[in-house]
């Protein structure tokens, strides 16, 4: 049974000698020319304002979890949207319900303000 694992084993260990073997000749063959320029903060072309360490309100994580929320939402959708002939009404019914769920989410959020900045 365990000649069946032989060939994963073998991909797997020819993956990560790769890797590291990668690295290890990178650090040997590659360019070491640092300077001021190549050594300083870099962020969208522009020098970093602030510390690395500023807070953030809590309001930018709650859009960023509605966002994937309302993503994987769509990841549920697609399937059934490629399948909808062949599912039939049970399944339009439970994506109905399945939608209406997450509007009463959505109204709730906006009742609650979460999506208003200030």
């Amino acid at each position: 049974m365990f000649e069946q694992y032989i060939p994963v084993l073998f991909l797997i260990v020819l993956a990560c000698a790769f890797g590291v073997g990668s690295l290890v000749v990178t650090g040997f063959i590659g360019p070491k020319r640092p300077n001021k320029i190549k050594n300083s903060a870099y962020e969208s072309g522009m020098e970093p304002i602030g510390t690395a360490h500023e807070r953030f309100s809590v309001k930018y994580y709650m859009v960023a979890m509605l966002f994937v929320v309302f993503d994987v939402e769509i990841l549920f959708m697609y399937p059934w949207a490629v399948q909808f002939r062949m599912l039939g009404l049970f399944a339009f019914i439970e994506m109905l319900i399945f939608i209406g769920l997450l509007f009463a989410g959505y109204y709730y959020i906006i009742k609650k303000g979460v999506l208003e900045w200030e």
